[in-house]
């Protein structure tokens, strides 16, 4: 879907676009949807502790805070309130869903039969996970519907949520907490990988503020050639790796049992599982 594309489907919406808490991430996809041309005025922010940013975006025409009740005819709710108020902030705000609403959630944890228990009966909701790239418009997104939501409605939320990166759909909800592991907390694992490889650099000799840029580049540079290119990154691996040379050398090392793969692969599971415990 082109920004074009996306930029027609916001600024075509009948209602207002209701966001309840603008933190970090609620911040970065207002951003993107008004990046897109979305009309600042059309835009309601319920934030109770407003960043800067947000409170110069009410200087341009968001309705910051405004009474709840005058506020109607809403097109789509986004909540991206921390989970662990979410059953005391979003009954307050149920009475914004009204017949053609699409409620969409970027809560961490919060099922659709969580979702449909503190708003309103019948209520049209999208479950969706995103990751901390969305920030720069780089994150990954994946979502899910209840049956309530129609395809106009699948379709909105679409566009509400590639305001800030790539978003895929499952059909099976089960499939979240896995996503969550993987895509979800994933950004630290790769944070971790370029701590790591900074520490290892210090050990071999050479200057902490060396190695923390030498690791930092290295993961940023990778990540967009890998992003850029076609190939699976099995085989981008493999072109990094001469036989005999000091890359097999390391990888020897890292693929050796337990192995990357392995810790990998029990960290996952760990999330996921611990998602499950979350969710209840």
């Amino acid at each position: 879907m082109s920004s074009g594309d996306q930029a027609r489907g916001l600024t075509n919406l009948s209602g207002p676009l209701v966001l309840v808490g603008a933190g970090k991430m609620g911040g970065a996809m207002l951003q993107g949807w008004l990046g897109l041309g979305f009309e600042p005025a059309k835009a309601v922010v319920f934030e109770p502790q407003p960043s800067a940013e947000i409170a110069a975006l009410a200087a341009r025409g968001v309705r910051l805070n405004p009474p709840a009740d005058s506020v109607r005819n809403t097109a789509a709710v986004v909540i991206a309130v921390k989970p662990q108020v979410a059953a005391e902030v979003i009954p307050a705000y149920a009475g914004l869903a009204g017949p053609g609403t699409v409620v969409v959630s970027i809560m961490a944890g919060q099922t659709l039969r969580t979702l449909e228990r503190l708003l309103s009966p019948g209520a049209a909701i999208v479950r969706s996970m995103p990751n901390t790239p969305a920030a720069i418009g780089r994150g990954i997104t994946v979502a899910v519907a209840n049956a309530q939501v129609s395809s106009a409605q699948r379709d909105l939320s679409h566009r509400l949520l590639a305001a800030v990166g790539t978003v895929e759909w499952v059909q099976d909800e089960a499939l979240m907490d896995a996503v969550t592991a993987v895509s979800g907390s994933g950004p630290a694992y790769v944070f971790l990988l370029a701590e790591a490889l900074a520490q290892a650099g210090v050990a071999a000799g050479l200057p902490p503020e060396l190695a923390a840029r030498l690791a930092r580049e290295t993961v940023v540079g990778s990540g967009e050639l890998l992003q850029r290119s076609d190939l699976d990154p099995a085989v981008l691996r493999q072109n990094v790796t001469s036989p005999g040379g000091t890359t097999a050398a390391a990888l020897e090392v890292l693929m050796s049992p337990p192995g990357l793969a392995a810790l990998m692969e029990a960290a996952v599971a760990v999330a996921t599982r611990r998602s499950r415990e979350l969710a209840g």
